[in-house]
């Protein structure tokens, strides 16, 4: 792969850096596990807000060795350079519209052989409005997909008007997703987290 392929910027350097990272961390049993909390959403679109809220409430309580929580907004693309650093983990904080009803909660697993790896030349990509999967599509396609991917979400009642609280519904289960993502975190510190099958 030459750098021309590489159409946002990212070189064979770096892309081959974080692969020999991640490598080189995942064959060691045993050892501390690198866990990203990653909240990802527009606090000024209402309920697009929770993953922010639910990384702030998570740093609040204090997280082990090893976990590092950080709300990147609206900057998918930045997301994906900071996986990029060899986490064997990465739990991804979203609303997401499955169909129920608002304030439902969901751990999802999403599965890298189903996610899309290829960005194609000449398509275009908004590195402030990247959902999760589109982060993880362009993850996979530098080679910087972490051991285990979690999305801890939420069903949203508002996301397209502009508003800086959360919706009654979902502001009422920020503590539960916290539970949930200290409940990941505690699994994906673990060697089983990581094992086939």
């Amino acid at each position: 792969m030459s750098a021309q392929e590489h159409p946002i910027g990212v070189d064979d350097g770096e892309v081959q850096a974080a692969v020999d990272r991640m490598e080189a961390r995942m064959t060691s049993p045993g050892r501390e596990k690198q866990i990203l909390v990653a909240g990802v959403g527009n606090a000024f679109l209402a309920d697009d807000g929770f993953g922010g809220a639910v990384a702030a409430a998570v740093e609040r309580r204090g997280v082990p060795s090893g976990v590092t929580v950080m709300d990147f907004g609206t900057g998918g693309l930045d997301l994906a350079y900071e996986v990029m650093r060899g986490y064997d983990a990465l739990v991804i904080v979203d609303v997401s519209r499955q169909g129920g009803e608002p304030g439902t909660l969901y751990v999802i697993e999403p599965d890298e052989d189903e996610v899309e790896g290829g960005i194609e030349d000449g398509e275009v990509i908004n590195p402030h409005g990247m959902d999760p999967k589109t982060v993880l599509r362009f993850v996979k396609s530098v080679g910087g997909w972490p051991g285990k991917v979690v999305v801890v979400a939420c069903e949203p009642t508002a996301v397209e008007s502009m508003g800086m609280d959360l919706s009654d519904d979902v502001a009422a289960v920020v503590e539960r997703a916290v539970d949930a993502v200290f409940a990941q975190i505690a699994e994906l510190q673990t060697d089983r987290a990581y094992e086939a099958g």
